[in-house]
């Protein structure tokens, strides 16, 4: 039974008292064409049997990534999630864990939330990392609002070649604390105009390594730049798996890495949940201005190892005005799959899996540059790099789909109206095998014949 605490004199009552006649005057600002004007177009009854049936059959009209060759990336990747991680996040005092209210009372949750800071702290190269952000796009986002609020500067530069979807997430966040986001224009062949666009007003500076068509970056000279003029250096990445092989961030002189988790043991779900991973240089000023929340470790009055909420400066724990940001929860279970899955691969074998990813891709670049009329745009790449075709991309992509084969992402799709629409993204896992490339060589060889 619905439990329905307000009688229809209540509503009214609610309705007057915020100055409209009707519930239909709250909805005023969504577009009349966004409305339903009647219910939806669903049958009015059947079985469990036939909606089983019916499902089945509009999940049959979709090609899945596990059903053909799959090179599908551009910030979300198809990796192998060991049967273990989903075994071990199901148990009951994991799968129903909250976000730790009364923290002290949760020591499972807070030393696995201390585990994931310590990994990700480690991959980043930096010093400090907090307990988990929703995403990598909205942890990013909270970058720049905490380099704002570090630096007491109003202006950030988004280089062309981070996500889109992460730039538009960050703009978001930053319109209503007049915070002034430049960009340059997207490259596929580097970091143009990146350099000439940071100033002494300029607060931080935000590049994605590899970037969005796959290429790798130095930030090393952009950093010493960027800290000349005061500004903080924002190191993003979309693939976890890459920081197995490449420089970290801390390495090149990034003040705050951000990025997605879900590469590593979170499955590739199509819009999430996902994890986001955020880390900064051990710098007071920088920890008094994370975001969500940091789980320390310490000790009890009789000496025996503890885990504590060290730093919580949500809005829920402290004066709303005061908060670094809004986060409510922590994407808790994606981040303890993420801790099992790294613990289970270890230093080596992430740079084992690292390795693999990589010599993939380069195989697979080598077999589809070959092929003429495709031109090779990135030649720095872990396991994502951009192709230029002769044919708009995602004409390419839907052709690609009739021969079986799940061929990339088009750039125009990122960037609309770009300029980019024969421009191919193109991505490649340890999922994919020898004879996964073959059949991507051979239906693009056919596509473009």
């Amino acid at each position: 039974m619905r439990y329905l605490p307000l009688t229809p004199a209540d509503r009214q009552d609610m309705l007057q008292r915020i100055g409209v006649s009707s519930i239909d005057q709250l909805f005023t600002d969504v577009p009349e064409a966004a409305r339903l004007d009647g219910p939806v177009g669903l049958p009015a009854y059947q079985t469990e049997l036939q909606v089983e049936r019916a499902l089945s059959k509009l999940a049959g009209e979709n090609t899945a990534a596990s059903s053909v060759p799959f090179f599908v990336g551009a910030g979300a990747y198809k990796h192998h999630v060991p049967a273990t991680v989903d075994h071990l996040i199901q148990r009951s005092e994991f799968l129903t864990a909250y976000t730790p209210y009364q923290p002290e009372i949760s020591q499972g949750t807070l030393q696995t939330l201390f585990e994931f800071q310590t990994q990700v702290a480690l991959m980043t190269g930096m010093d400090v990392a907090n307990a988990s952000m929703y995403d990598g796009s909205t942890a990013c986002a909270e970058a720049v609002l905490m380099a704002a609020r570090v630096t007491k500067r109003k202006k950030a530069v988004l280089a062309g070649s981070l996500h889109p979807h992460y730039a538009e997430t960050t703009r978001t966040s930053a319109k209503y604390l007049d915070i002034d986001i430049a960009s340059t224009d997207p490259d596929p062949g580097g970091l143009s105009g990146i350099a000439e666009a940071i100033d002494d007003e300029t607060a931080c500076v935000v590049i994605q390594t590899p970037d969005v068509f796959g290429r790798l970056h130095d930030l090393t000279d952009i950093s010493e730049k960027a800290h000349a003029h005061g500004a903080l250096v924002i190191a993003v990445f979309t693939e976890p798996v890459s920081l197995g092989l490449v420089k970290s961030p801390g390495e090149m002189g990034a003040d705050i890495a951000v990025g997605e988790g879900q590469g590593i043991g979170v499955g590739l779900n199509f819009g999430g949940p996902y994890v986001g991973l955020f880390a900064c240089k051990n710098d007071r000023n920088f920890i008094r201005n994370l975001p969500g929340r940091l789980a320390g470790e310490t000790v009890d009055a009789d000496g025996r190892r503890g885990y504590v909420l060290t730093l919580s400066t949500r809005e829920q724990h402290i004066r709303r005005d005061k908060a670094t940001s809004n986060i409510c929860t922590n994407s808790g279970l994606c981040a303890l799959a993420f801790t099992i899955h790294m613990t289970l691969l270890g230093e080596k074998g992430l740079t084992t899996l690292a390795q693999l990813n990589h010599e993939t891709a380069c195989d697979l670049a080598d077999r589809l540059g070959a092929i003429e009329g495709v031109d090779l745009l990135t030649d720095t790449f872990f396991n994502e790099f951009a192709l230029r075709l002769t044919r708009p991309a995602a004409d390419v992509v839907d052709a690609l789909v009739d021969k079986g084969v799940l061929g990339g992402v088009p750039a125009s799709r990122l960037y609309p109206g770009g300029g980019l629409d024969d421009v191919l993204i193109v991505a490649a896992t340890e999922t994919n095998t020898p004879e996964d490339l073959a059949a991507f060589e051979t239906a693009l060889r056919e596509v473009l014949a």
